[in-house]
């Protein structure tokens, strides 16, 4: 897919209130007489919907709605135990702002998050584009005891938060894995539009090391995902990266077996991508969409 041939106009940051919370998000507006459905995306864990910048640039003229989850980017709310609670809080948004026949596309945390609201509410999308979701297989969700407790949290928790500026960020993580594989403008547009600046004049993150720590804490919390991605009954595809292990951030957790379950479910196995596909190769993500959407 072809980069636009002029530039593309940022996105106006809006906010509503859902469940105790003033939930943010991107909005492109659509240009006058375009009536194609609405593009709405769902970012991963620890990032923020500017992250898809470069991807929503490649649909240049259609409405489209980057949402900031609960407790990243410039949405408030505190570290969670349950998943459900984010996919609550989209499913308020997408009804605030009476979404019909949307396009979803999803990553990881974002793509379960969307699974879950189209099961809820049917008429909000007309497909769904999920890279790597972080939907492992049933018997995942069977475990009791916890990956990650108050006492032996997630390594996110030990992230480092300030920054003096957003170059400074930009110097620390380059070289660092799994940024280093990321494209170089997907890679500005996180750490730039991933910070808050405090009072003094420096930088903290947007989603704080607690958040995250508390969204991979409680990642079997939502037992009844197979479930309500057996009820999505649009059709969806589901990206999937290389498989290795769940301790290595870049393998694919998502459950092979997933597209298998959905009515209109489609498997694409990417080995030659990590789970941050989107990241690293954002032209080849936005070819995917635009092909299965018109598929």
């Amino acid at each position: 897919m072809n980069h636009p041939a002029k530039p593309v106009a940022g996105p106006v940051t809006r906010s509503i209130n859902v469940n105790g919370i003033a939930l943010s998000y991107h909005e492109w507006a659509a240009a006058p007489g375009n009536d194609a459905p609405t593009m709405v995306f769902a970012h991963a864990t620890g990032f923020h919907g500017r992250t898809f910048d470069a991807i929503a640039e490649h649909f240049a003229g259609r409405q489209i709605l980057s949402l900031d989850l609960r407790g990243h980017g410039g949405s408030e709310g505190e570290p969670i135990d349950n998943w459900r609670i984010v996919s609550d809080d989209v499913i308020a948004l997408l009804d605030q702002l009476e979404i019909r026949g949307a396009i979803g596309i999803g990553h990881s945390m974002g793509a379960h998050t969307l699974v879950q609201c189209a099961a809820e509410r049917p008429g909000a999308f007309s497909r769904l584009v999920l890279f790597d979701p972080v939907i492992l297989a049933p018997e995942y969700y069977e475990l009791a005891e916890p990956m990650f407790t108050a006492d032996r949290p997630h390594p996110a928790i030990r992230r480092k938060r300030d920054f003096a500026s957003p170059e400074a960020m930009i110097e620390r993580f380059a070289p660092r894995d799994p940024y280093c594989l990321f494209d170089p403008r997907v890679f500005e547009d996180y750490c730039r539009h991933g910070l808050t600046r405090l009072d003094d004049g420096s930088y903290t993150l947007s989603c704080s090391p607690e958040m995250e720590a508390s969204v991979y804490g409680s990642s079997r919390s939502n037992a009844g995902i197979h479930d309500a991605a057996a009820k999505v009954e649009v059709p969806t595809l589901v990206v999937r990266a290389k498989q290795t292990d769940l301790t290595d951030f870049k393998s694919s957790p998502t459950w092979p077996e997933l597209a298998g379950i959905m009515p209109k479910g489609v498997d694409l196995y990417r080995p030659d991508r990590t789970h941050f596909h989107p990241f690293e190769d954002p032209e080849d993500a936005a070819r995917i969409i635009a092909e299965f959407e018109v598929g």
